[in-house]
């Protein structure tokens, strides 16, 4: 069994989902289709949660009949027959009464939860109603009877598995299963989801519970480039990669793929492809546990980073200096990226500042404390690009007129990731696809 996740862009047409059908019907082998909400829907839907956060009623009113507006006019497109429509329309009035109702309740973080669902569950919904007016046998396996999280808003894979197979097992004779990416059910029951980006975490988990054969993640790029095609000219399609630099890419800035849907299908060793909807016949990318050959692979940015420099007389005879440092941004749940250290003080970056002021604070006790805001990560990935001489010979000798701020060189043997301001940022994506890959 093969598990294909399809995007919003990918079911963001009625034309698309006629077009995603045709995909999945083609081959002999069982499927498990993983659907994201239609594109635009769930900023839609954090739009309406948001005014009604707010207290602004009228607002949320307003969005909701324009979502209303918009998915009738998707269904006009969608379905042909009046079976067809009446069940579609039937699936709106459901979940537009919904929407509907809750301007009349308190606001909640359970509410919350509850709206953002909405867009899974209509688009597979919708999309299921097609597959009948089409004729094809298939079941719409609901996500929120297997997919949970535990008390620390992890997914447990065993416990996925056991509910996912009593789900199956209730249709032996059925090829292909269609379920909700993103949402869940937390451990106390209620709807929950996996995080914006999360129906690539949904596909993995899936994929790692069955064992699959493969988990397809289908959007509107042909697989994973060596660098952004958004900012530079020329780029090419990696058609390999290992699972550790595929992480190593999500995290730092590609945007092709959800960075924690990597672990689930490494540990359970499950390949990953990334594949073009709009074009099916490209090779686009495959993630595996295979190592290729040394060198750079690819480049990745990520945006709006924080720099934080703690400087202290003190840290030359204090051991645990570095414990102190790191307990305050734990205290305050922000991640680190990127450390260095000297004899008298420490950087380190952050990608979210919301507990910025409070941390600063705390790190004065210990320091002297600077903070740069704007900044960038650049990383250039590869298998063992930190022990080839050649690798960074390339990527130094293409800094000509950058401004450095931080290198973490040595963390991983697949990274070397550089800080620099954010406004070179696209000066240092284009000089290193000149320089490393020899692209103009």
């Amino acid at each position: 069994m093969k598990i294909m996740k399809f995007g919003g862009t990918s079911v963001g047409l009625p034309q698309r989902m006629h077009e995603v059908t045709k995909l999945i019907t083609s081959g002999s082998e069982e499927k498990i289709v993983v659907l994201s909400a239609v594109s635009g829907t769930t900023n839609s839907l954090v739009e309406i949660s948001s005014l009604l956060g707010k207290g602004d009623r009228e607002g949320a009113k307003q969005k909701i009949d324009a979502l209303e507006a918009h998915y009738n006019k998707f269904i006009e497109g969608l379905v042909k027959t009046p079976e067809g429509m009446s069940k579609a329309q039937e699936i709106l009035k459901e979940h537009f009464e919904f929407l509907n109702i809750i301007l009349k309740i308190s606001f909640s973080e359970a509410l919350n939860k509850d709206i953002l669902a909405q867009g899974e569950l209509l688009s597979t919904k919708l999309f299921s109603v097609y597959l009948g007016e089409q004729g094809i046998q298939h079941v719409l396996l609901p996500a929120l009877n297997f997919m949970s999280i535990d008390e620390n808003d992890e997914p447990h894979v065993p416990m996925i598995k056991q509910k996912l197979e009593q789900q199956l097992a209730q249709h032996g004779e059925t090829k292909l299963f269609v379920t909700q990416g993103f949402i869940c059910r937390n451990a106390r029951g209620e709807v929950d989801n996996l995080k914006r980006g999360g129906s690539d975490y949904t596909a993995s988990l899936i994929a790692a519970a069955i064992q699959a054969s493969v988990c397809e993640i289908w959007t509107d790029i042909s697989g994973m480039h060596n660098n952004d095609p958004r900012i530079v000219s020329k780029t090419i399609p990696i058609e390999n990669l290992s699972f550790d630099e595929a992480a190593e890419l999500a995290y730092f800035g590609a945007k092709i793929l959800h960075p924690a849907s990597i672990w689930p299908a490494q540990q359970y060793k499950v390949p990953v492809k990334l594949l073009n909807t709009m074009e099916p016949a490209a090779k686009g990318t495959t993630i595996s546990s295979e190592v290729t050959s040394k060198g750079a692979k690819a480049v990745a940015a990520k945006d709006t980073i924080t720099a934080v420099k703690i400087k202290s007389s003190r840290m030359l005879l204090a051991y645990g200096f570095l414990r102190k440092v790191f307990e305050i941004f734990e205290k305050y749940k922000t991640s680190i990226d990127m450390v260095t250290t000297s004899e008298v003080a420490v950087s380190v970056t952050i990608d979210s500042d919301a507990s910025l002021p409070a941390i600063k604070k705390e790190l004065e006790t210990l320091g002297h404390v600077e903070i740069d805001k704007n900044q960038a990560i650049i990383s250039i990935v590869g298998n063992e690009i930190a022990s080839d001489a050649t690798s960074l010979q390339k990527v130094f000798s293409s800094l000509e007129g950058i401004n450095v701020r931080m290198v973490s060189y040595g963390g991983s043997d697949n990274n070397i990731s550089l800080l620099v301001p954010g406004d070179q940022k696209k000066q240092v994506l284009q000089q290193l696809n000149r320089g490393v890959f020899g692209l103009a």
